[in-house]
């Protein structure tokens, strides 16, 4: 009897020692050593339980060792001592290595306390706080930076990207019962608590995984381009009759029943039974596509796309159209994906993080915002971004004007929260085609921070808007967004504009006003943003512009699409034989500079006009610190000026029976006149931005007039073209 309470006696003491803190291993692991030296014995002759010679016997027991500890069978005078190194891992794979008990149990102390130690700059224990913070919210998952990790615990942050599945499943396992012991009852919220590892410092495309990226923690960026509804996911244990094992757990999906091949104790085939002692499992389950940013693709490469999963509470985290930043590990043998016919690689979401525009600013240095405002004090830079836009292309400052103005937005509106009005501005550009019409979007596409560029010969009410898609494996429906709902606070570029047909040009009614598109289809019932601002190209009729003719007689466009666009630019292919030779001239000095290299790829003939461009990177810089930290006001504005032009104008309209004026050019004035003050970085609207709106909007309603019309329509409204002449 007694020796019995002394073996429960030192089991309990080496049960013990699992559970003390870092410290108090390493100084018991010192006294060990001591006592060791002070006997005799080598450290290589604790660690080897046969004589040293027999290495077959040697092997086979720290095979079985290996064995025991992965299933946690290890017996009393087994028990591994605290590791030291935990880097080294004896001649074993990392996952071989983790799998063990004693480097299992000293991951797991080591983050435990790193989760209970550690403090930030305020002194304050930052983990412990979210963990409380996750609780309060019946949230189940808290976030963990993986340069702090790195920082404090070296050896998990080196075992974490080679092993992803076994370390974050001890995280998780460890974050569960530090939950536990703060609130004991919490299981009955959630069964799960998941670690989420954010900040990874290694950003891969998607089109640079390869094979040694797989079952590895990888970090990638991209745009959400389709998504499944979400899905309960059941995962069920079964019993082998023949030897009572469980087996499990087995995922179900898509009304297919996953039962065990063979049971790995007694290796027979059945018949297999499901355990109903064990409680039935169910998880949130969301498949979402992702492809590359449009900004991030280079020249020479098509846009890629891979799947992701998202399961627990990261399901509903993101919809079509949102860029994302996700922590996932690159995985092939997920059992619960949707693609096991193919064997696809798939990424398993960890962490997800919808970015928005404010993430863009924390690229910029000091010294670019430094360089920014310097700019911005130019008396002349609103001059200086207009001739940096399409530089290559001759003339057309009007178009090159309004293209600046779209570029930096208006600001929306809710007043009162009982509508939306949108700040984007909506720009047409109609001409014949071999008048730089299309050179003016692709230079847009490379200047603006979020752009996406499509042509209407394709682009109907599926590639503008979006549309469900139906996989010809599963049988599953996605919902996958078009451009529009892609280019989400950025600007849709749409070639070909007049090539739609009538049902689709009023399908993106909603998307160019509401600046949203109502899903109710296939199941979907949702509405997705669209705020952005659309730059189009069309075609007249007759091939060239016709003068003679009204622009609704030259366009095969109907009156409400046209009253969307703010602004309407005309590119007229005009006679002048004075304007035809400075063109001439400006065309073979791109071919064929006369002057020095540098100067010739200025492309811009005026000498005047030449010092006047900005460097391409820095413009995107500054539109881009315009667009988030600038939002003008309207303040001490002539309103009646505005007024009495909106009376001039409908009137005028009435009587040419041109384009209809409706309440839609008053708002125009307003987002060109707040763009105006965003580029200059204003807060406040001066009267200089509202004069410079009116003469656009003038200009454009004056282009639409039949020649007849146009020369008596300028004298009317000369006092409001006269600005800046």
């Amino acid at each position: 009897m007694g020796e019995e309470c002394e073996g429960d006696s030192i089991e309990a003491s080496q049960l013990e020692s699992c559970f003390l803190s870092q410290g108090e291993r390493v100084a018991a692991g010192v006294e060990m050593r001591k006592r060791d030296c002070a006997a005799g014995v080598s450290r290589d002759d604790r660690n080897l339980l046969y004589d040293e010679t027999d290495k077959e016997d040697v092997q086979a027991r720290i095979r079985r060792m290996t064995v025991k500890a992965a299933t946690g069978t290890l017996e009393d005078a087994e028990m591994i001592e605290s590791i030291e190194n935990l880097e080294d891992t004896k001649g074993h794979s990392v996952k071989e290595w983790i799998t063990m008990l004693g480097p299992r149990t000293e991951i797991s102390n080591r983050f435990k306390s790193f989760l209970c130690t550690h403090t930030n700059s305020k002194g304050q224990h930052m983990y412990k706080k979210r963990i409380h913070h996750m609780c309060e919210s019946n949230q189940s998952s808290f976030i963990v930076e993986f340069p702090i990790l790195a920082s404090k615990e070296h050896g998990l942050a080196y075992f974490l990207p080679e092993a992803p599945f076994q370390m974050l499943e001890i995280f998780d396992e460890v974050a569960k019962e530090l939950v536990l012991t703060i609130f004991p009852t919490y299981d009955r919220v959630t069964t799960e608590i998941h670690v989420r590892i954010s900040e990874l410092p290694w950003i891969k495309e998607l089109w640079m995984f390869r094979k040694l990226h797989l079952n590895q923690l990888v970090r990638t960026l991209g745009v959400v381009t389709a998504a499944t509804s979400i899905l309960p996911q059941l995962s069920v244990k079964y019993d082998c009759t023949k030897c009572n094992y469980v087996l499990g757990p087995f995922v179900q999906f898509q009304n297919t029943e996953v039962k065990p091949g063979s049971c790995p104790k007694c290796q027979s085939v059945g018949p297999f039974t499901i355990n109903m002692s064990e409680q039935t499992i169910y998880r949130n389950y969301q498949k979402i596509t992702i492809q590359e940013s449009p900004g991030r693709i280079p020249a020479d490469k098509i846009p890629y796309r891979k799947d992701c999963i998202l399961l627990s509470d990261l399901c509903g985290r993101c919809k079509p159209g949102d860029e994302i930043d996700v922590t996932a590990i690159y995985t092939n043998n997920y059992d619960g994906s949707l693609n096991t016919e193919q064997d696809l690689p798939v990424l398993l979401a960890n962490h997800l993080f919808v970015k928005d525009s404010k993430e863009i600013i924390d690229y910029l240095t000091e010294e670019d915002i430094s360089s920014i405002l310097a700019l911005s004090k130019d008396q002349r830079i609103a001059d200086r971004i207009v001739a940096s836009i399409a530089p290559s292309i001759y003339g057309h400052e009007n178009i090159k004007r309004a293209l600046a103005l779209a570029i930096f937005g208006g600001e929306p509106k809710n007043p009162g929260n009982k509508h939306k009005v949108r700040g984007d501005i909506n720009v047409l550009l109609c001409g014949s085609p071999d008048i730089a019409r299309s050179q003016f979007l692709k230079h847009m596409e490379k200047i603006a921070p979020r752009v996406v560029f499509t042509r209407n010969l394709g682009a109907s009410i599926v590639g503008l808007t979006t549309y469900v898609r139906s996989s010809s494996i599963t049988r599953e429906r996605t919902l996958e967004a078009g451009a529009l709902v892609l280019a989400d606070h950025g600007i849709c570029l749409v070639d070909e504009f007049n090539k739609m047909n009538d049902q689709d040009r009023t399908s993106i009614h909603e998307a160019m006003e509401q600046q949203s598109i109502s899903i109710s289809k296939a199941g979907f019932v949702m509405s997705l943003h669209a705020r952005c601002a659309v730059i189009a190209a069309t075609n007249p009729i007759r091939g060239g512009y016709d003068s003679s003719m009204t622009f609704l007689e030259n366009v095969d466009l109907s009156e409400p699409i046209l009253s969307q666009f703010d602004v309407l630019c005309i590119i007229k292919d005009e006679i002048d034989p004075m304007q035809d030779r400075h063109l001439a001239k400006f065309v073979m000095n791109l071919h064929h500079p006369t002057n020095n290299t540098e100067r010739a790829q200025t492309v811009v003939l005026d000498p005047a006009t030449r010092d006047l461009c900005i460097p391409q990177d820095l413009l995107k810089k500054y539109i881009v610190y315009a667009r988030q930290n600038v939002h003008p006001k309207l303040t001490n504005i002539d309103e009646d000026k505005v007024v009495k032009l909106y009376s001039q104008l409908r009137q005028e309209s009435l009587a040419t029976g041109s384009l209809p004026i409706t309440m839609r050019h008053m708002e125009s004035i307003i987002r060109m006149a707040e763009a105006s003050a965003k580029m200059h970085l204003r807060g406040h609207v001066q009267e200089s931005d509202m004069n410079l709106a009116i003469k656009i909007v003038l200009d454009s309603f004056i282009d639409t007039q039949k020649y007849s019309i146009m020369k008596s329509m300028r004298q009317t409204f000369q006092k409001y073209l006269s600005y800046k002449k």
